[in-house]
């Protein structure tokens, strides 16, 4: 199957993708999204019983109570600057995972929720930064 590229044509009648938004599986709403709200600084959009979504700025995460995959999942968020976000977390008592670190990909931090789930968040790589070597002590890139 051929890949295609963003600048060629879209085929006539081709659905468009609008975004992604993850589930993750979480024990508690009720803790979680007090972890996401207090400390991670999102806002909850919408609730239902055993499951919701929140979101800061255009980032979006639905959290589903006991169901629909697994803890311990991940997430990549791009952000504009990681410097003050990652002050931000650890005045507020975020779990950080990695701090933040220079890749070729991005410049990046590790954040962990209260069930595992990793929010891996990054913005552009900075200049005259050292480079990590792409491990964060659980494999290459995790």
């Amino acid at each position: 199957m051929a890949e295609t590229g963003a600048g060629e044509a879209r085929k006539a009648g081709a659905t468009e993708f609008e975004g992604v938004t993850p589930i993750l599986r979480v024990g508690s709403l009720a803790a979680s999204l007090e972890y996401y709200v207090k400390v991670l600084g999102f806002k909850v959009d919408w609730q239902d019983p055993g499951f919701a979504s929140v979101s800061r700025g255009r980032c979006h995460i639905m959290l589903c109570e006991g169901d629909q995959g697994h803890a311990g999942g991940w997430v990549w968020i791009g952000v504009d600057a990681i410097e003050p976000l990652f002050a931000e977390y650890q005045a507020a008592g975020a779990k950080v995972r990695h701090a933040p670190t220079n890749y070729p990909w991005a410049y990046e931090m590790q954040i962990e929720d209260i069930d595992g789930n990793v929010l891996r968040m990054g913005a552009e790589p900075k200049d005259g930064v050292p480079m990590g070597n792409g491990s964060t002590g659980a494999g290459r890139f995790g």
